[in-house]
Parts: C-alpha cells; structure tokens; sequence
C-alpha cells in the first residue's frame, strides 16, 4: 500500500511539472513569434520594412543563444535553476509587453535583444527539471511535449488568431501588453510548485566527480554525442528558420496561391508541429533515439520540396503535415540525447550549449544567407537549403550512440545472454 502511495505521488509530482513548463515554454514561443503576427501593423504604423523584421528575429535568436548556453551553465553551477527560471519569465514577458511601448525599430530592437536574453535559459533549465521528474519510459514524451507540442499549440495555433484578433480590436499596442499576463501567472506557480533544487544523490555519481567545474565547457565538447548533437542542431536549426520565415512569402509570391491557401498550409504546419513534437520522442521511448531521428529526419528532408512542387492545396496540405517532423526531431537532438549522455549534473550547461550554438548558426546566420539567396536565386533555393539541412541531419543521426533507456537494457540483456522479459 505505500509503495502504491509513493508511486502515486511520483507521477502526481511529475505531471504536475510537466502541466506547468508545458505552459512556460508555449509561452516563450507566442512572446517570440507575437512580432511576426502584428508586424505588418507595426510595420504600417513605424515605417518598417521586412529587412527590420528579419533582423529582429536574427537578434532575438542571437542573443537567445549566448543566453542559454551562459545561463544555463550558470543555472547548474550554482544550482539556482527555480530562481533563475522565474526571473526569466518574468524579464521576458515584461519587455514582451514593453514592445507595445515603442516609437521606433531601435527601441523594439533593443527590447526584442533583451528579450532573448531572458528566454534563453528557459529551455535548458525546464528540460533538466523535466528529465529528473521523469520515469525513464517517459522521458521523451515528457520532453516533447515541452519543446514539440507546447509551442506548436500555443504558438502555432492558438497564439495567431487571438494576437491578431486583439490587435484589431484594442490594437498591436495593447496586444504586446497582454502577453506578458500569463507570464506572470505561471512565474508564480513555478515559485508555488516546483522544486529546482538537485537531488543530492547527483554529487555522488562519478561522472560528475571526474568533471572539473572550471572546464565543463571543455568536457562536454569531449564528448561524441554532445559534439554530433551540436551539428544537427546547426542544420536542423536551419531547415526550421528558413521554412518558417520564408513559406508565408514564398507560397503567395513564388507558388501564386491566394493568401487565404497559404493560410490553410501554414495551419497544417501548425497541427504536424503539434503531432510530431508529441508523436516523435514518444516513438523514440520504444524503438531508440537514433533510429527515430533518422527516419523522421529524412521524412523532414521532403517538406521543403513539397512546398515547392506540389500544386494541389489539398493534397500539398496534406503532405506537408506528413513531412512536417523536425519539431519532433528537436527534442531528441537538443533536450533527450544530451540530457540521457552527460551527467545530470551537466544537463542544463549541456543542453544551453546544444540549442546556443544551433540558434546562433541556425536562427541567426542561415535567415540572413537565405535571404541572399533568394535574391540571387529566387525563393525556391531558400527551400533547397532546408531540404540539404535536414539531409544533413540525417548524416549526422547515424554516427550516434543509442541512449533510450529501454533500449539500451534490451541490448545490455541481450549481451548477456538474458531474455528480454
């Protein structure tokens, strides 16, 4: 009966944890993408261009990324994750809200820059708390339903049509103001809920005894599946910045569908975000990460290429939700794989480093070199090259070693010569 009990608290804990980041970072992603929905009424109101709003998202993910991977190792040294994550949430829905504010493209810059600062150490700090938390079979269903689905539904889905709809009814002013409430909310539950201290068993674990705390940096860069998870992150990173900046515009002005088509495929982009952030890691629990990734990667490989040469909406709408499974991919490479390799109490250093380095490469650069090449070579090449990322990914995938739990005990059983029960 108290084993019954115990359990009982566990997953009570554990789902408790989850509810909550699941919110946190859906919450991080409709701040992110809010200037996307209102920009071309900031635009019209500010005098803006679309070059002002790619340098917008080129300096938020800048400065996300140096973020995370500065934070989240400050976050693990000084074991100060819970404090750490309600000052960020609460930093980055205030100048969420402070956007409503500005008068010029230097004061939003500003705002967008500090921002990102703030957002960057959410992600590694929420997942290293996740991945304590979780039983072992449910670690990358717990995990992508964080990084997977919560954006995709809040950011994806429901963000869009209700920022926009509070922007036509009280205007893009007031609308910024509004996303910063459920920040507060959820800054205070974390405060209320949620205990980020380590557990102090991790001390003892001889992989973080062998670790010098000066040089953690350096001990992870030893380690392969650190290093490949890096890579991926750089070029899976581009497959996703480049499809999600460039097919709104690419679709209207390169394909000629109406702008209300375009629409239905960017919901069907929304909806596969959702299912495969949920649908992937929660596969890779049963048959492997490794295996997962690649397949799901190479399926990634034909959503670009769909949205280039496929003509019927139905049809396109369809296969995009199909090959649309990079967001699930990304909770593999930049949360699970890391977080089941390095020492737990490395996790957050490891995983702010995975997704700093990828945003810098992948959110900050890869806009910019597909915006020239666009203008060199049409819209279209900006697909090509999400399509050669996610190729590469797929390269990349199959140099890693297997961490899923229940796979590596099959295999370690079946070493031995034991039936797998």
């Amino acid at each position: 009966m108290k084993k019954s009990v115990g359990r009982g608290s566990i997953l009570s804990e554990e789902n408790r944890l989850l509810v909550i980041l699941f919110f946190v970072f859906g919450c991080v992603f409709v701040d992110r993408l809010t200037i996307s929905f209102l920009f071309p009424m900031i635009a019209a109101d500010l005098q803006l261009s679309n070059v002002h709003l790619g340098t917008l998202s080129a300096v938020l993910a800048l400065t996300w990324a140096l973020s995370g991977a500065g934070l989240g190792a400050i976050a693990d040294r000084f074991n100060i994750r819970k404090p750490m994550l309600i000052v960020s949430i609460i930093v980055f829905s205030l100048f969420s809200a402070l956007s409503g504010w500005v008068s010029g493209f230097a004061m939003l810059l500003v705002f967008r820059a500090l921002m990102g600062i703030a957002e960057g150490p959410v992600l590694p700090i929420a997942q290293s708390l996740m991945v304590e938390k979780s039983q072992p079979q449910r670690r990358g269903f717990n995990m992508g339903l964080i990084q997977g689905a919560a954006p995709g539904l809040l950011g994806g889905i429901i963000a869009p049509p209700l920022i926009i709809y509070l922007a036509q009814k009280w205007g893009w002013s007031t609308a910024f103001h509004l996303t910063a409430l459920p920040g507060i909310i959820l800054a205070w539950l974390i405060y209320k809920y949620v205990n980020g201290k380590k557990d102090p068993s991790f001390a003892a674990e001889p992989a973080v005894k062998n670790q010098s705390e000066k040089a953690a940096y350096a001990e992870l860069f030893k380690i392969k599946n650190v290093v490949l998870c890096i890579l991926i992150s750089c070029v899976f990173v581009t497959w996703f910045m480049v499809i999600i900046t460039f097919t709104p515009s690419f679709l209207v002005t390169a394909r000629g569908f109406s702008e209300q088509s375009m629409g239905g495929i960017m919901s069907a982009i929304g909806v596969a975000w959702v299912f495969w952030g949920v649908a992937v890691p929660a596969i890779s629990d049963r048959i492997g990460r490794k295996p997962t990734l690649i397949f799901f990667s190479l399926l990634a490989i034909c959503c670009p290429l769909f949205l280039s040469y496929v003509d019927n909406l139905w049809l396109l709408g369809g296969l995009v939700f199909l090959s649309y499974t990079g967001l699930g991919c990304f909770t593999l490479f930049m949360a699970t794989i890391p977080s089941e390799t390095v020492s737990k109490a490395r996790i957050a250093t490891a995983l702010g480093l995975v997704m700093g380095i990828g945003e810098v490469i992948g959110g900050c650069l890869a806009p910019f070199t597909a915006g020239l090449l666009a203008d060199r070579y049409g819209l279209v090449s900006v697909m090509w090259l999400a399509a050669i990322g996610a190729a590469c990914a797929v390269v990349l995938s199959c140099f890693l070693d297997e961490t899923a739990p229940a796979v590596v005990s099959r295999r370690t059983l079946k070493s031995q010569g034991i039936a797998d029960v």
